[in-house]
Formats: structure tokens, sequence, C-alpha cells
């Protein structure tokens, strides 16, 4: 099976492990994520505004690429699937923004017909965790994990449609698969505060570590997170507990996980 893939500018800096993992990982699985061409960052947050088109162009782009290769479009990072999949809901749902975005590009006009998947979803719909059972080589057994969803993989959910917003089940289903022990806590959906941390350091610190310390006190030895922005805040901020990538515990269960300085 072959996918559109989505990388996002963190995962080619200062998370390219991350992306690594999620390279190797999918190759095991029987899955290609073949690297959409000339990419550019998504734009980093949805813009509310009706009016702002030129943040959204790169996310358009994007999807066409995919559509004009008739696969769907992969994301890891959540932060850019939110990004994409809230642009590509606009160009199906709001024709005015639509005809602004197509008189922008000056090319064959784009209605939204790309299918955006997050990773944990191609996980889920398109290879299934049955699947991954079979193949995990490593199974992390007696690991208690905490998972953390963080406010951008579920809302909004009119949109995002990816899981119950209140009590989702993607994650622990996944930890579930790589032989771990999801752990559930009730801070697992809020936010980490890592678009404040600029702004108010101290309230960024104060909610990442009610996320940690609530995680810690329901048993976890860990926690693992789909936003290589929340891992960077939780960890900035001093968790008791180590806050793993996804990709990279799906990594280690399958047997992928190498070195990968020299990459």
């Amino acid at each position: 099976m072959k996918v559109s893939y989505f990388p996002g500018c963190t995962l080619k800096n200062k998370a390219i492990d991350l992306d690594i993992y999620a390279r190797r990982s999918a190759e095991a699985l029987g899955v290609t994520l073949e690297e959409i061409e000339n990419w550019q960052c998504c734009g980093g947050v949805f813009t509310t505004s009706r009016d702002e088109v030129a943040t959204k162009l790169s996310s358009v782009r994007a999807l066409k690429a995919a559509k004009e290769k008739e696969q769907p479009l992969v994301t890891v990072c959540s932060a850019c699937h939110n990004v994409i999949k809230q642009t590509n809901h606009a160009m199906q749902t709001d024709q005015e923004f639509a005809d602004k975005v197509n008189r922008y590009m000056a090319e064959e006009p784009y209605a939204g017909e790309t299918q955006v998947y997050h990773y944990l979803e191609m996980l889920r719909d398109l290879v299934g965790f049955d699947k991954i059972k079979e193949k995990v080589v490593n199974p992390l057994k007696g690991k208690q994990i905490a998972p953390y969803y963080g406010c951008l993989l579920l809302r909004p959910n009119s949109v995002m449609q990816m899981d119950d917003p209140e009590n989702p089940q993607i994650m622990e289903d996944f930890i579930r698969a790589i032989g771990a022990t999801p752990v559930t806590y009730s801070m697992r959906n809020e936010c980490c505060g890592g678009y404040i941390a600029l702004e108010s350091p101290e309230l960024a610190k104060k909610k990442s570590n009610a996320v940690t310390e609530n995680a810690a006190n329901n048993g976890a030895e860990m926690i693992v997170t789909a936003c290589p922005l929340c891992r960077y805040n939780l960890v900035k901020n001093g968790s008791e507990i180590p806050v793993m990538y996804f990709t990279e515990l799906l990594a280690e269960a399958l047997g992928v996980k190498e070195d990968t300085n020299e990459q």
C-alpha cells in the first residue's frame, strides 16, 4: 500500500528521529510513505478568519498532490494534521473560501477530494491493530503507558472525526496492540500549554506539570503522545516520567528501532 506523506517541519529538524521511526514502522507493516515533493510548512495553526487564504495554500497544495496520485494523505504531527484536515474541510464546505483559494492558485480547482489520515488512523483504519499485534516482535509487556491526546488531535470533533473527543480509545488500542497496558487519567485530553509558552512560560509549565503529575499519580511509567510539540513541552517542563512519541514505541515493538544518529 502506498500513501502520500506530509512529515511537517518539526519532524524534519528537531524531531527527525521520529520521522525515521514512522517510515521504518510503516514499511514493516506493508505501507510505503511517499513524501510529497516540494511540500511547505502547513501554516502552524488554522486561522479562523474566513478571508485569510495565504497561510492555507501550502496545505491545499499538499492535498492536491495526494489527489493527483489518487492516494490518501497521511500526517504524523497532530498540529499539521489539524491544520490540513480543517483546511480540507473548508474546501469542501465553504464555497467562498474555496473560490478564493482556487483563484490564488490559478490551477485546476481543488474541492476537498483527498482523504486525510493521521498516522494513528492509518494504523487503525488501513492497517488494523490486529495486524500490528501479529507483526510485533518485541511486545512492551508490563509497561504502564499513559496516552496523551492533547488539544489538537481530536478537536473540533465535527471536523477531525477521529474518535470520541471526551472518551477516545485510539491511543489506548494502539498501546494494547504493541503489548503494553494503557493508563486512564483525567488530564489526557487537556492542553499542555505549548501555545502559550512564549507569552506565559509559568502558566505553560503549570499546565504541563498538571498533565504529567496526573499520569504518574495514576500509575503510569511513561507518557506517549502523537504531537512532537506536546512532547517537547512536557519534557522541557520537567516531566517526572519519560515522554515518548508513538512512532518510537511502534518502531521498538516492531523491532525496527535502530540508531538514528547517522541518518
